[in-house]
């Protein structure tokens, strides 16, 4: 994506780099508008921005909400691969599994553990799972490229929050 442009050339195949390999943006955000439509383009970042700071700025959800998330968020990957079609070859529909189980192995470690080990164990599988998301939006497979942009900010946020709070 160059500086300045308001879509992502991997999501439509017509992106091209220079010899260089670093993409550079010809002019970028020369208008007001220019500039509005390259954020909008950001609207899930934008979004998990504003849920992180509801969500965190008071104080964390109870360790217990935050541990049960950690398995939720796996189960929304399977349920947007099983609609959109992408659990296929079976390896990805094992790599999805086996995402879940281990986001689910560290959610049980955090519950089973001291309350400030148990930050610390919740902390790291958020910015695990906001890696996994990163992973996601990068090859644009299994959910849609918005979610794992949102998913992924909302991940390092809280993972940021667990952190300090512990």
């Amino acid at each position: 994506m160059t500086i300045g442009s308001t879509h992502d050339e991997r999501d439509n195949g017509r992106g091209t780099a220079p010899a260089s390999g670093i993409r550079r943006a010809s002019r970028p955000f020369r208008s007001p508008v220019g500039l509005l439509a390259a954020v909008g383009h950001r609207w899930p970042t934008l979004l998990a921005l504003a849920l992180a700071v509801v969500t965190f700025a008071d104080g964390l959800p109870a360790l217990e909400f935050l541990a049960a998330l950690l398995v939720v968020m796996p189960l929304c990957y399977l349920l947007f691969g099983a609609l959109r079609g992408q659990l296929r070859p079976p390896r990805v529909l094992v790599l999805q599994i086996a995402g879940l189980l281990g986001f689910a192995a560290v959610a049980l470690t955090a519950l089973a553990v001291d309350e400030t080990l148990g930050l610390h164990v919740l902390a790291a599988g958020w910015l695990a799972h906001a890696v996994w998301d990163f992973a996601h939006h990068r090859t644009g497979r299994v959910v849609p490229r918005a979610w794992a942009e949102w998913c992924c900010v909302v991940d390092a946020c809280g993972a940021l929050a667990l952190a300090l709070s512990a």
